[in-house]
């Protein structure tokens, strides 16, 4: 298998790269972060032109069909960026939209950047168990009427429509009776409460107070949303796996630099061999972790759902155990300096602990992983 980029690969990871060297600094990404909206009209429209909106969509509705692999690409670059838009919330709306069909109107509009798309699936006593939904949707007339509460929304205040998991029927933590709905953020009834997360990104808690959709805004069929969030779910746990990886290589990076420069005794502390093993450990972490975002990104569009969970939970697990490492070495290696806004270090730091909490942590992802039919056997 050849693990090299392609060259239309490399040329989206260069154009990308100049843009965010250029016109997305730590300093210009500080002042977005504590403006008022918390993302950039400008940036996101740079995003557009490169293209990054359209790259997931297929051709036929403006896009370039790319495959989760060259969105392996795209994220690594973001998470190096520390890039706050709101594109990981937009193009996992759109998976859903594209694993349900029938929405090729909307698609076309995320390709060209008109439409920004988040997923309301999590609730306060949900967890990570994505099937644990409340939230109710009872058929009226011909439409439905949603009520209910979504909690941390990634990016839920900027989207002008959400994904919104919701019961049609069954028990509150059952797989079965799940719907899926687009539902217009600015609908009546909605109500969303938008605030700034630890790793300077944004989210919103929001509550569906009888919201009347169109019978249009079901996504696949009633009762039968499952399978389509729990593959969309996980092509948004493998693009976080691929963010991680970027977080990591420049948390590596900068911390490289800091021994070089750092003196104490009269010379760079990175000559203690003692700081140069830990160093060389954060390395080994960071490869492995690579090796699994890019075996996630294979196996992430596997016709096999078993193999794609599998695959998925356990690259989410390992993952985090090495962006856990990584992190703390990093802080630990900066000294106070670790921990301070100052410095791009600590909001890596920052981005590679939500990328653990968002989508399933790693003590879940274990547990998913070993649920798998087959695992004891194999064991």
């Amino acid at each position: 298998m050849d693990f090299n980029f392609t060259s239309e690969q490399q040329q989206f990871k260069d154009a990308l790269r100049r843009f965010i060297d250029k016109d997305y600094t730590f300093e210009h990404r500080n002042k977005i972060v504590y403006s008022e909206k918390g993302v950039s009209d400008d940036a996101w429209a740079t995003l557009v032109e490169l293209g990054m909106t359209a790259l997931p969509i297929p051709e036929e509705q403006g896009g370039f069909s790319g495959s989760a692999v060259d969105m392996l690409v795209v994220m690594q670059e973001l998470g190096r960026g520390l890039v706050v838009e709101p594109y990981f919330a937009t193009v996992l709306g759109a998976q859903f939209l594209k694993l349900a069909g029938g929405q090729e109107a909307l698609l076309e509009q995320v390709a060209c950047g008109e439409l920004k798309l988040a997923a309301a699936l999590g609730e306060k006593q949900s967890r990570h168990e994505l099937c644990d939904v409340a939230t109710t949707a009872k058929a009226d007339r011909d439409g439905y009427v949603i009520n209910g509460a979504k909690t941390v929304v990634i990016h839920g205040a900027q989207a002008d429509k959400l994904i919104v998991s919701a019961r049609t029927g069954g028990e509150q933590r059952a797989e079965d009776g799940i719907s899926l709905f687009v539902v217009p953020a600015d609908a009546a009834g909605v109500t969303r409460r938008d605030y700034r997360t630890i790793d300077c990104q944004r989210a919103a808690d929001i509550a569906f107070s009888n919201v009347r959709v169109p019978a249009s805004a079901l996504l696949g069929k009633a009762g039968a949303g499952w399978d389509i969030l729990d593959a969309a779910a996980d092509y948004g746990r493998a693009l976080l796996c691929a963010e991680a990886v970027g977080a990591m290589d420049a948390l590596n990076a900068a911390t490289l630099e800091y021994l070089k420069t750092r003196q104490q005794f009269g010379v760079p502390i990175g000559k203690f061999q003692a700081l140069q093993h830990r160093m060389a450990d954060m390395f080994m972490q960071a490869e492995q972790a690579r090796s699994m975002a890019t075996l996630a990104a294979v196996k992430v569009s596997s016709s096999d759902a078993q193999e794609r969970r599998r695959t998925i939970s356990g690259a989410k697990a390992r993952i985090g155990q090495a962006l856990r490492f990584v992190g703390q070495q990093a802080v630990q290696l900066h000294g106070g300096m670790g921990v301070t806004n100052e410095l791009p270090a600590a909001h890596h730091f920052k981005r590679l602990t939500m990328i653990e909490l968002t989508l399933g942590d790693t003590d879940h992802h274990l547990g998913r992983f070993t649920a798998q039919p087959g695992f004891k056997e194999a064991a």
